[in-house]
């Protein structure tokens, strides 16, 4: 299994930014924690970060095929972009938003999600262990749909009479 985790606008400045809110870690502490998860549940993890709303959409659109799951953090791209929430719409790749911390208990602009109808959840406010969240829940996902994909393999196996 392959998940890509995509980290939006000023992410790369974790550590440096607004500490009150988002904490010291910084983002390459984020990735090697998600890494040594990733590697003890025999997950595939792939990370990209950008500032530019463009980027971000290539990189969804590059999934398709590629990986089996995004974990996202679109940072202030979740509340104003149509262009991320459409690529995640139409790679149907199993999406998770992700946010250090709680979006809605924010400010009123910050509380509302243009990608979250599109994913298969949110995780929000639990600082960098948000990241964790969204790797166990991806595993769990990545199960479903494997047991799902599997009793429909066996229910094609067995002969009609």
């Amino acid at each position: 299994m392959k998940v890509v985790v995509i980290q939006g606008p000023n992410l790369n400045m974790l550590g440096v930014r607004e500490q009150n809110i988002y904490g010291p870690m910084k983002l390459e502490d984020i990735h090697a924690q998600m890494e040594g998860y990733a590697k003890q549940s025999n997950i595939e993890v792939e990370f990209f970060q950008s500032n530019l709303e463009g980027e971000i959409v290539d990189k969804i659109q590059e999934c398709l095929g590629d990986a089996n799951g995004i974990i996202i953090n679109p940072a202030a791209y979740s509340h104003t972009s149509i262009a991320i929430r459409d690529a995640i719409k139409a790679v149907q790749i199993p999406t998770i938003e992700v946010h250090i911390s709680n979006i809605h208990a924010r400010e009123e602009f910050r509380q509302t999600s243009m990608v979250a109808p599109v994913c298969a959840g949110q995780i929000s406010g639990f600082g960098p262990f948000s990241y964790h969240l969204a790797m166990v829940a991806m595993g769990q996902i990545m199960s479903e749909i494997k047991a799902m994909q599997d009793a429909q393999a066996k229910q094609q196996a067995v002969p009609q009479e």
